[in-house]
């Protein structure tokens, strides 16, 4: 920041603050309060705050598994009341998505009511669901009272709430969670619990176990709905040795057999994302289509969608319910129809396939958010576990030896039962006296004068030795968990192998590779003639050798351009914005009328137009350019995409025009560039950058102010054509490569002057 810039005086005017730099802080405390107080979990028990403290209120509530559920609102309000001052429906929305099975792996809370459908249905308002923590719950909350972790004061100092819960098991992988910060995100799908305790205890046993060792015992996420991971083993363990990446997950499925040799597919399992819900809608939108914004008719693909969709389905139906949480049923136009072909139909164009987000984001045991791999999550766990595990024990033993401590003074009035009556009665400070004749702690005599007479019996003496006994075994064996890092390792993984077994299940998601969904549209490789207009209208004749001027057009318009191509290659449309745009050929219209705009075709940006269009196979390459002298070198196959809406593939500035695309010939040895003001020059192909991937190139020809780039043409071996008028002749002139060496020069020249006798002359190759 500039050091002379001025400081904004505050309200008392002593001080100065630079509004920067109360902005720059203010965002940063900002940020910092989202991460860590609503959006990212935490690595030790794997909840938000929000979560944390409904958990904590409920577990003060007295509201475990085996109590009776109470009112939603009531807890709620507890939860506002003391530990979260925000929203109701906030604190609400995450209590139900705790109470939901469909979203966590291992729910937290059990619901009574409605908690909402994986349809996307909401769940029903507080004042008419109940709640009660479930079993599993436990894991998180029953150490809490040992000394575990620590408390900090709610917000208005009146109560104490716990830093973190003292999870026995990784509850963040087991659950998972999403969320969105400022600067970073976080996705972490849920993991089978006895696959993650596996690990948990292989890496207790031997720290540097190997990453494949690792990965085969997480071989993936287990997903609550189930479903299939169909990505490659080494594919999943990238992503846990990054912390991040996509894995592809579809739905499960199977054939039911009916009479006289029909048949239907039923969906039993669905990836995450996807509901029975979405599935129905998605079909609906297909068969039954509405034009897109802005448009009157269907578009080309809207239309092939449908006919494609009605001319294999014929019904789907719903049959979800309480025995069967998902079933879908989906019945062919016929028993003929390919069953393979019918099932990547519903794949591709349904949702029944996707995309699954691995983001491991998350805040580690010191507090400090950031992206970690499988290994670092787990190894990061056990950390806070054997501090846990550690701290519980010195509060067993401090215990212990407290009792201890009471129970040797116990030993001493009953081995003094007389003369203790005799110091007690004859005292005025008995407690004083007691300590200077026993020698007894400030504890001990509090303790001797809280007794009553009846255990000063025979038998209540026997009972204190017996305990004493069992004291300080458990004294001996607490110490021995601390001062033994062997035994304290075995006791970690007894308890995690204890809890595994107890709360552990099968895995529900498939993880069995695959390749991706795809419909292979049966297109007839065939020579066909591309027909476009100016105005972008298109039209394909079968075969070739048609003749260009027998063709008609809309009044007003004219022929751009006529292409010999096979019927399997894709026009690429340019628009005036660089952007590209790909068409199949096979899905253009017949010649019989004047066709179809290009712009039905496709999803146009807005405040754009086609202005080039162009058809060659992938490997040509092609000379992008724009009016400005800027350009650049790539092959058609860059600008392909099956993208809709197209991709940003040429720079063109606001003002500027993009020429039509030049192909290149395989004898191409250089480039003629000629200028709105005349100027000529020739630059060889081996100078211009080649950018696969767009941008705005190099510059190509030097313009003068006000001049600007207009045409070009390939260079061949025989030279270049120019054809203009001459005394109000047509005429065509060819320049040799001799004629050409004189405007040969550098890219980035202004060239020369064309001298040539011709009016108006266009270049062309020869």
């Amino acid at each position: 920041m500039d050091a002379n810039m001025p400081s904004l005086p505050d309200a008392g005017g002593d001080e100065s603050l630079v509004l920067a730099q109360y902005a720059e802080q203010a965002y940063l405390d900002y940020a910092v309060s989202v991460v860590r107080g609503r959006a990212l979990p935490e690595v030790s028990d794997g909840q938000k705050p929000v979560q944390r403290r409904i958990l904590y209120a409920m577990d003060a509530m007295g509201l475990g598994p085996q109590a009776r559920p109470v009112k939603s609102a009531r807890v709620v309000g507890d939860v506002l009341g003391k530990y979260h001052p925000h929203g109701d429906q906030a604190a609400y929305d995450a209590m139900v998505r705790m109470a939901q099975d469909f979203v966590l792996r291992y729910p937290l809370i059990d619901g009574q009511g409605n908690f909402g459908s994986r349809d996307g249905d909401n769940a029903a308002a507080m004042r008419y669901t109940e709640a009660r923590l479930t079993p599993f719950s436990r894991l998180l909350l029953d150490e809490l009272d040992e000394g575990t972790v620590d408390f900090t004061p709610n917000y208005d100092g009146s109560q104490q709430e716990p830093v973190c819960l003292p999870a026995r098991l990784p509850i963040m992988l087991l659950n998972g969670a999403s969320g969105i910060a400022v600067g970073m995100a976080t996705e972490i799908p849920s993991h089978n619990l006895r696959e993650v305790a596996k690990a948990c205890v292989a890496l207790l046993r031997k720290p540097g176990l190997d990453d494949a060792d690792l990965y085969a015992l997480v071989p993936g996420p287990d997903f609550p709905g189930g479903g299939q991971i169909i990505s490659a083993p080494e594919d999943i363990a990238q992503i846990y040795a990054t912390g991040r990446g996509t894995l592809k997950a579809r739905a499960r499925w199977h054939f039911e057999e009916l009479a006289r040799g029909q048949w239907q597919l039923v969906v039993t399992e669905l990836p995450p994302g996807a509901s029975s819900q979405k599935i129905l809608e998605t079909i609906e939108e297909l068969t039954n289509p509405k034009p897109r914004a802005g448009k009157k008719t269907l578009s080309a693909e809207q239309q092939q969608n449908r006919a494609l969709v009605l001319g294999l389905l014929d019904t789907v139906r719903d049959e979800s319910g309480k025995d069967a949480p998902v079933r879908l049923v989906f019945e062919p136009k016929s028993r003929t129809i390919d069953r393979t072909e019918f099932v990547n139909l519903l794949l591709v164009r349904t949702g029944l396939e996707g995309n699954v987000s691995l983001n491991l984001v998350c805040i580690d045991t010191d507090g400090r958010p950031g992206q970690r791999s499988l290994r670092q999550v787990l190894e990061s766990w056990l950390a806070f576990r054997a501090q846990t595990v550690t701290r519980r024990t010195r509060h067993r033993l401090d215990k212990v030896l407290d009792r201890i401590h009471i129970l040797e003074g116990r030993s001493i009035v009953y081995l003094n039962v007389d003369e203790v009556i005799r110091v007690i009665r004859e005292a005025e400070e008995p407690r004083a006296a007691l300590m200077q004749r026993f020698a007894l702690s400030e504890r001990q005599a509090d303790d001797i004068l809280e007794m009553r007479l009846r255990q000063l019996a025979r038998l209540e003496g026997i009972r204190i030795e017996q305990e004493l006994a069992q004291k300080r075994e458990d004294q001996q064996a607490l110490q021995d968990l601390l001062d033994n890092p062997e035994a304290f390792k075995r006791l970690m993984i007894r308890e995690i192998e204890t809890d595994a077994k107890q709360y552990g299940d099968d895995r529900r998601t498939l993880i069995e590779a695959a390749d991706r969904a795809v419909l292979e549209a049966q297109v007839v490789d065939e020579p066909v003639t591309v027909v476009m207009s100016q105005k972008g209208w298109l039209r394909v004749r079968q075969g070739h050798g048609h003749d260009a001027s027998q063709f008609s057009f809309k009044t007003g318009d004219a022929l751009y351009d006529v292409v010999e191509c096979r019927s399997t290659q894709d026009l690429l449309a340019l628009s005036s914005t660089g952007r590209s745009y790909c068409v199949p050929v096979s899905s253009l219209p017949s010649a019989r009328g004047d066709g179809q705009p290009v712009t039905a075709m496709l999803t146009l940006e807005a405040g754009s137009r086609i202005v080039h269009m162009l058809v060659a196979p992938p490997e040509q390459r092609v000379l992008l350019g724009v009016a400005s002298g800027y350009g650049f070198v790539a092959r058609v196959g860059d600008l392909a995409t099956r993208q809709h809406a197209g991709k940003q593939f040429i720079t063109v500035e606001k003002g500027d025009t993009l020429l039509k695309p030049l192909l290149l010939r395989a004898d191409d040895q250089a480039v003629a560039l000629f200028s709105e003001k005349g100027k000529f020059l020739v630059v060889a192909l081996d100078e211009f950058k080649v950018l696969s991937g767009g941008g705005r190139g190099t510059i190509l020809m030097g313009l003068d102010t006000g001049d600007r780039l207009a045409q070009w043409a390939g260079v061949g071996p025989t030279g270049l054509v120019l054809r203009g008028v001459y005394r109000a002749r047509d005429t065509e002139l060819v320049l040799s490569p001799d004629d050409l060496a004189e405007y040969t020069g550098r890219r980035a020249r202004k060239g020369k002057l064309l001298d040539v006798k011709i009016k108006q002359p266009s270049l062309f190759a020869k």
